[in-house]
C-alpha cells in the first residue's frame, strides 16, 4: 500500500485502518511502500486512494516528459551526445515507452461487478485503444470473478 512510510503506523486514518485490514487478511500483504519504490518492481499491486493514484499518475507523467525532453535536449548539444543518441535510440525509446501511460491504456477500477477500466482523461487514441485491450483480456481471462473468488477463499487457484 502506497504511504508515506514503510511502517504501518504511518500515513493518514484511511491507510492506517487498511493497513490493520490487509495485515489481518489472508492476501499476500507485502506492507506499505513508498512513492520511489512504485516503479522497482518488488511488488506487483500497489493500493492508495483514487486522489494519491492520481496525484503519483501525473508526477509520473510529468517527470517522464520532462526526464525525455532534457536527455534528448542535452544530447543533441555535441557530437558524441548525438553518436550515443543514434546508437542508444532504442534503449530510449524502450524506456520512456516502459513509462508512458498510452502503452498500458489505463488501470483496472476494482470493487465493481464487471470489468472497469479508468483512462487518463486526454487519453490519445493509442491509450483508449490499449485500455480496451486490456479490458478485452479481463473479460476473457475471467479476471474479475477469479478476483472475487481468490478474496473470497485466498487458497483456492
Amino acid at each position: 500500500m502506497l504511504s508515506i512510510g514503510e511502517e504501518g503506523s504511518k500515513g493518514n486514518e484511511q491507510v492506517k485502518l487498511t493497513h490493520e485490514l490487509f495485515e489481518k487478511s489472508p492476501l499476500n500483504f507485502s506492507g506499505n511502500v513508498e512513492g520511489r519504490d512504485i516503479f522497482t518492481g518488488d511488488v506487483d499491486i500497489i493500493v492508495c486512494d483514487g486522489f494519491v493514484g492520481n496525484v503519483a499518475l501525473k508526477l509520473t507523467e510529468g517527470l517522464t516528459e520532462t526526464v525525455s525532453t532534457m536527455v534528448k535536449r542535452d544530447l543533441r548539444r555535441s557530437f558524441s551526445g548525438r553518436m550515443a543518441s543514434f546508437l542508444g535510440r532504442k534503449a530510449l525509446r524502450n524506456f520512456i515507452g516502459k513509462l508512458d501511460y498510452a502503452e498500458y491504456g489505463g488501470a483496472p477500477l476494482l470493487g465493481i461487478n464487471g470489468v472497469g477500466i479508468v483512462c487518463h482523461g486526454a487519453s490519445s487514441a493509442k491509450a483508449i485503444k490499449n485500455a480496451i485491450k486490456l479490458a478485452a483480456r479481463y473479460a476473457m481471462n475471467d479476471t474479475t470473478v477469479r478476483m472475487a473468488r481468490l478474496l473470497k477463499n485466498p487458497k483456492a487457484t
